[in-house]
């Protein structure tokens, strides 16, 4: 489509460019002679001969225009502080194409720029429980914080919808592109396991961005991720729907790049449609999701918008942009164009379609005064909510939950070969046998990441699940961490419990946001109606021999514990990682947490604890019926008061060989409490310990800065146990070096022991 011709004089650059661009459409219509169509455009009718019939575009139309107005409204109640939101739709009012030629049951991941596309989904469905559903309103009500809000609460302006499967984020930088692959693959992968989904069987994956956003790395690995299983000639119904405005805030797309950058791309399908012309642009988004639909191959959908009235309204264009320039770009809005086609194909007479703007203005102000009356979020309580539900009650029934005898039978190869009947074994023996169990008690789990297949991990932590359980169920994926994560915030949208393996904790900093900006946000940022239950598994922590570097001796833990609502766990032995990890899932299951399972490497095949060959880190398997309460410590020698030693994973061996030789030379009876749980920490076990003993050591793994033993000890402190003799020891802060350089910067046995002696 080419600029609307003869456009409305120049505003004096004062002015407000939102009033600006309601006043051309009004004079535009006003001025309406007939004659003033695009170049090109004939003066008949011009929906002959589109696939867009007269009903389609009227009520696409209408989807533009309620976008529009609320644009226009938010800019006007901004600064009575009755709207807390301006980032606008105007000039991409062409999605609601795709929300049309969509079903409702798509997953639907979007941009911020989709109001359009909101109020045309919203025609999907009439009501729930005898509720008409109203976009205006709705989306007045997420503007305005209220806790009303359908989507969020009250807790965000965001674009969501639990009935009509719009799946809430507030990514600005494409970062729901990966879990959006990763809902398309599930779509495929539930039909391969057996597995009932939410939506249909044909359904599709629509994931929505700006032409600056495909330039961002998590993008990049989306698409990367999409075409690679493209082509094993592997399902992947995901709609990649670029809306390309030619600039990212004040930066500005190079002309053409995102067309030369897709359209030759090997295994990603691409499709052009002008999302300024509803007449033009409605055949090549047709085409478009036709082909994702029926071929269930990645499809990128270029989509041609413009972006009218700036980034926001704090952006004030006119600061840094010419006034011809805005003139120019204004001239291409796609209202105008849609005004033009309904005035020259005799849908609207200029006084109807005047008229028929005016109502809409008029319900998106008075839906903004309504919502403005309704109540806002004013306790904490409520405000946090949703965020990290758990119901321990239903949590400690579902993890001893134990009537899957018969299948543990057929995949452990009889009773007499049930891992309980077995003499004690090590962690990552117990991990191994944990996961067998899981999966026979949950038929709906997945277990995916690099190597975790017919190698069984690199550590042999998941050997022989695959040829139990089957390449459906348990499966290599391409070497991206992002995308693993995707994945599993894709298997856990369709309702399945997905196991994602990290393989390094290093490795999980490469893909920290998909934990902290998507997974564990869900939950928070949709009031509790969606969720991503899942159990990641990482191998971790230092004490490696052999090992060096960043990314094998990796002992940061911070950038998990600062993650909100997200269950951290790390076990030391065997038997408390398979209790824990039936906890863990039992989290997932009924109140659909994110949780992180910190499995320490250097105690995956350690044996014996204070001498070679005394077996004494062996640990005999608990039976099914057997978990853990979340947070509940394991306390060696309750009853001791001179000293006790707050720590976690390979602390935990390590103090308690300290704790001997300290009662040995002191005579002291220590002590020692492996807190197991490092996020939440169980502060009340924490000050009930410190206030029971005399002197209280905290021995952390970790780094000095940020590590568990701060918030150890703020617990200690806070409880009024700060005046007891009190030392950490601690990690330095520094990346850990090779071979027996190592041992320099992590804390030892004697370090321990020479802690206790300053107590002394």
């Amino acid at each position: 489509m080419n600029a609307i011709a003869n456009p409305v004089p120049a505003r004096h650059k004062s002015l407000n460019r939102a009033e600006v661009c309601d006043q051309n459409f009004i004079e535009f219509v006003q001025n309406w002679q007939g004659s003033n169509v695009p170049a090109g455009a004939p003066n008949e009718p011009v929906l002959n001969g589109s696939l867009c019939s007269a009903r389609d575009f009227v009520e696409l139309f209408d989807s533009q225009l309620i976008s529009r107005h609320l644009d226009l409204m938010a800019r006007v109640l901004r600064v009575k502080n009755k709207v807390f939101y301006t980032i606008g739709s105007s000039g991409h009012e062409g999605n609601a194409m795709v929300a049309r030629l969509t079903r409702h049951t798509d997953p639907a991941f979007l941009h911020y720029r989709s109001g359009a596309f909101m109020a045309e989904r919203f025609r999907k469905l009439p009501g729930t429980d005898g509720k008409k559903l109203d976009p205006i309103m709705d989306s007045a009500l997420s503007f305005a914080a209220s806790k009303d809000d359908p989507a969020s609460g009250g807790r965000h302006k965001v674009w969501g919808s639990k009935p009509l499967w719009v799946l809430p984020q507030t990514s600005t930088i494409a970062s729901h592109l990966p879990k959006a692959f990763g809902t398309a693959v599930a779509i495929e992968q539930a039909r391969r396991i057996g597995h009932k989904l939410p939506i249909p069987d044909d359904s599709i994956a629509i994931c929505s961005f700006g032409d600056a956003s495909s330039n961002h790395a998590t993008a990049q690995t989306a698409f990367n991720a999409a075409a690679w299983t493209a082509y094993q000639k592997l399902p992947a119904p995901v709609l990649f729907v670029c809306e390309d405005n030619g600039i990212g805030i004040s930066v500005k797309t190079p002309n053409d790049w995102v067309a030369n950058n897709f359209r030759d791309r090997r295994d990603l399908d691409y499709f052009y449609a002008d999302g300024l012309d509803l007449a033009a642009g409605y055949e090549g988004v047709a085409r478009a999701i036709h082909h994702c639909r029926t071929t269930r191959r990645p499809t990128f959908l270029h989509l041609r918008t413009t972006r009218i009235m700036g980034h926001a309204g704090t952006d004030f264009e006119i600061e840094w942009r010419s006034v011809e320039e805005l003139m120019a770009v204004e001239a291409t809005d796609p209202l105008l164009r849609s005004a033009a086609i309904a005035l020259v194909a005799g849908i609207y007479t200029r006084q109807q379609l005047l008229d028929r703007y005016e109502a809409i203005r008029k319900q998106c102000f008075a839906a903004a005064e309504e919502a403005d009356r309704r109540p806002k979020l004013t306790d904490l309580a409520e405000v946090i909510a949703p965020l990290a539900p758990y119901h321990p009650n239903q949590v400690n029934v579902e993890a001893r939950r134990a009537d899957f005898a018969d299948k543990r039978l057929a995949v452990f190869g009889g009773a007499d070969k049930l891992p309980e009947k077995l003499p004690p074994r090590h962690l990552a023996i117990q991990i191994n046998q944990a996961l067998h169990d899981l999966f026979c008690k949950y038929p709906e789990a997945l277990l995916f990441g690099e190597d975790v297949a017919q190698k069984g991990g690199v550590y042999t932590v998941t050997k022989g699940l695959q040829k139990a359980f089957k390449g459906t169920r348990v499966f290599n994926t391409l070497l991206d961490e992002t995308i693993i994560l995707g994945l599993a915030q894709g298997f856990a949208n369709m309702g399945m419990l997905p196991l994602p393996e990290i393989q390094y904790l290093a490795y999980f900093h490469n893909a920290c946001d998909q934990i902290r900006g998507e997974a564990a946000s869900l939950q928070f940022f949709s009031n509790g109606q969606y969720r991503n239950p899942m159990v990641m598994r990482i191998a971790s922590l230092g004490y490696q021999k052999g090992f060096g570097g960043h990314f094998h001796n990796d002992n940061s833990i911070t950038a998990l514990r600062d993650i909100p609502g997200l269950v951290v766990g790390c076990a030391s032995r065997g038997d408390d990682a398979a209790m824990m990890l039936r906890t863990l899932m039992a989290l997932a299951k009924v109140d659909g947490r994110v949780c992180a399972f910190l499995e320490p490497i250097a105690l995956y095949m350690t044996k014996d604890l204070y001498a070679a060959g005394d077996g004494q880190w062996q640990f005999a398997y608990p039976s099914p019926d057997q978990a853990m309460t979340l947070g509940e410590e394991r306390v060696y020698e309750p009853a001791a008061k001179d000293l006790v030693i707050f720590t976690y994973g390979n602390g935990v061996p390590m103090s308690l060989r300290a704790a001997r030789e300290i009662t040995k030379t002191r005579g002291w009876a220590v002590r020692v409490v492996d807190l197991r749980w490092l996020q939440p920490l169980n502060e009340a076990a924490i000050a009930r310990h410190a206030g029971e003993c005399k002197r209280i050591l905290v021995v952390d793994e970790g780094r000095r800065s940020a590590g568990v033993g701060e918030g150890i000890i703020t617990a200690i402190v806070e409880a009024g146990h700060g005046a007891r003799p009190l030392k950490r020891v601690v990690g330095v802060d520094t990346y850990t070096p090779l071979a027996g350089a190592a041992l320099l910067v992590l804390p030892g046995d004697a370090d321990i022991v020479a802690a206790a002696q300053a107590l002394a």
